[in-house]
């Protein structure tokens, strides 16, 4: 496949090797949702997230939409600029993720407007997605979702209900709000989770999700940015198979992620890669 790098074949097949002579019921999959789960453009436009669509749109409010952009042109360039050191991007990060919440929190995001999102038809989950939860559904292997998704963990299960593909192997960790009788969002539950902190969620955290994936030493982790490796933090992993999407920018980053990850999907492509390494070790 053109878009696919495999960063160093000696190194990958060996975990692999691994990985197999311990068998599927070792194996995790730990995965980022926005634009790793789902294609970072949808007909041409730019899907930075969820939320994006919420913020480009007139769902909630056209004040809301105004603000909501003006943070993004303020916070967005320094996500993605590897030359901040990243200790202040993070900082950052939580600096804007803590004045959206406030946003959406006094804008009335009620229920039914993560619904309108949710059928604006405008997140789409790559090609390849749904065989890569049916293999593991199949084949009973935990995949977890950690996301920062800015809609919280009830967009998340609103997609992937959509599609048939909430099985009772699909675990997601993700921002949750608290709401009213009226399901206006009051609160966000604290701490913030956002695209630089997932090194700071231990999933250990979440004992019911942990206890199923404590005794599984193999992870197969999938992310868009740098910031998603993090999410292997608190899991006393055996062998590790890091697959990276680089979606955009590709010449900019490439040498950053190749240090990172064992694969990387350029260009916005599909699981198909993700499908054939995950077939290859449950046969």
């Amino acid at each position: 496949m053109k878009n696919v790098i495999v960063v160093n074949s000696k190194d990958l097949a060996e975990k692999k090797k691994r990985i197999m002579e311990d068998g599927k019921d070792r194996l995790q999959i730990l995965a980022d949702f926005d634009r790793t789960l789902t294609y970072a453009s949808v007909n041409g436009e730019k899907v930075l997230a969820v939320i994006a669509i919420l913020r480009n749109s007139n769902i909630l409010s056209e004040e809301y939409s105004k603000a909501a952009n003006n943070l993004a042109s303020i916070y967005r360039k320094i996500e993605f600029d590897l030359t901040i050191p990243e200790k202040e991007r993070k900082e950052k990060m939580k600096e804007w993720w803590e004045k959206h919440f406030d946003l959406l929190i006094k804008s009335k995001l009620n229920k039914k407007h993560i619904e309108e999102v949710i059928k604006s038809n405008k997140i789409r989950l790559r090609e390849g997605v749904k065989e890569l939860f049916e293999i593991s559904h199949k084949n009973k292997i935990p995949i977890i979702i950690l996301s920062s998704a800015g809609l919280g963990i009830e967009s998340i299960q609103g997609v992937l209900s959509k599609e048939s593909l909430l099985y009772d192997n699909v675990n997601i960790i993700a921002n949750s709000f608290e709401w009213n009788n009226n399901g206006d969002a009051i609160n966000i539950k604290r701490p913030i989770i956002h695209s630089m902190n997932k090194d700071e969620t231990s999933i250990q955290e979440f004992p019911n999700i942990y206890k199923k994936i404590k005794d599984r030493k193999n992870v197969i982790l999938l992310g868009d940015s740098l910031g998603d490796l993090g999410m292997a933090k608190g899991i006393d992993y055996k062998n590790i198979i890091k697959i990276g999407f680089l979606n955009e920018e590709v010449e900019k980053n490439l040498d950053s992620y190749k240090k990172s990850f064992d694969i990387l999907i350029l260009d916005d492509g599909d699981m198909g890669e993700v499908n054939s390494l995950l077939k290859e070790i449950v046969k």
